[in-house]
């Protein structure tokens, strides 16, 4: 069974959601909704499901119907809204715990002539109906650490281009099945693989191209992306700091992407989905900034500096979304 590392796993599942873009303007008639649509609590995780590709994990959205499969609300929240995590506030205690959350699998019917990009606002209606989901936006100051890119420039290398054979078709109501030892993640544009190789695993995605995760000394890891762009990048950093990434280098291509993550920069993310008990052998320093960026050749932010950015702290006006209600459970079908 191939061992799956939960935390650069978990970073990309972020990647994959990014897929989506930004929500099309609703029509003059209205905000657009399911035609129907079927909200069912996911059973747990299986492990060994997810190894063998077989786990009804992520979203697939075809012509003419919607699949989304062991969802916590949370992320149902990010996905409608266009957001991060950290860009959701008042929401009540148990919507944060992202491991041991309450999951759903979601299956929708999308209106005739529907635009699959339509699928985030007509999750706000179906949140809205379902879950008695009410929000406001406000634009608050929040610290984060603004990308920019070092004194002496980039030294970033242009990305590697993609086989036209491995892109994945926009759309499609379903990709090709899964190579053996492959696990596979919703479809078309949304489609992340992973499949274990010497020393570590492959992971492909829109949104890094290949990405090779390797396994380094103490626990560490070295993430390599052969197709990247900034706003992917600072999203992988938020997963393993104490305050989201925000790109601020005016940089619009794509490039080859190398990360070191520390035990320590693991053990924060672990911490973050509430799961430091599955992964020991480490320290658990109170600040997960100050371990990224201890003095060490494998730290988050000597890997950023290699590539000629930096990781500037700072507070910005941020864009949220505010809990006003919502529940624990859906209405019944």
């Amino acid at each position: 069974m191939p061992k799956i590392p939960f935390a650069p796993f978990g970073g990309l599942l972020v990647i994959a959601a990014m897929a989506f873009g930004q929500p099309q303007p609703a029509p003059a008639s209205g905000p657009p909704s399911f035609e129907v649509a079927s909200i069912k609590r996911s059973p747990p995780l299986d492990p060994a499901a997810i190894a063998a590709g077989k786990a009804h994990v992520g979203m697939s959205v075809d012509q003419a119907r919607v699949d989304i499969g062991s969802a916590p609300l949370l992320g149902l929240i990010c996905t409608a809204y266009n957001v991060k995590p950290d860009q959701v506030a008042g929401n009540p205690e148990w919507l944060n715990a992202t491991i041991n959350a309450d999951r759903f699998d979601i299956l929708a019917k999308l209106p005739e002539g529907a635009n699959p990009k339509q699928v985030p606002e007509m999750l706000q209606a179906l949140l809205a109906e379902r879950f008695k989901l009410a929000v406001h936006r406000e634009k608050r100051d929040m610290a984060v650490y603004a990308l920019l890119v070092g004194k002496g420039g980039p030294k970033l290398k242009d990305a590697i281009p993609e086989p036209m054979e491995a892109a994945p078709t926009e759309g499609a109501a379903g990709s090709k099945p899964p190579a053996k030892g492959e696990v596979s993640f919703g479809s078309g544009e949304n489609r992340v693989t992973m499949k274990q190789s010497a020393g570590g695993m492959v992971i492909h995605s829109k949104e890094t191209g290949q990405m090779r995760v390797t396994r380094g000394e103490n626990g560490a890891f070295r993430m390599e992306a052969d197709s990247m762009g900034m706003e992917a990048f600072a999203a992988i950093l938020s997963q393993y700091l104490d305050r989201p990434v925000v790109d601020l280098t005016e940089l619009k291509g794509r490039y080859q992407v190398a990360l070191d993550l520390s035990m320590d920069a693991l053990m924060a993310i672990a911490r973050k989905a509430g799961m430091t008990a599955a992964m020991t052998g480490a320290g658990n320093p109170a600040n997960p900034a100050e371990a990224a960026s201890e003095p060490s050749g494998g730290s988050l932010f000597a890997s950023v500096q290699r590539l000629g950015l930096r990781l500037d702290p700072r507070k910005l006006p941020y864009d949220f979304i505010v809990i006003d209600h919502v529940e624990r459970a859906p209405t019944e079908n």
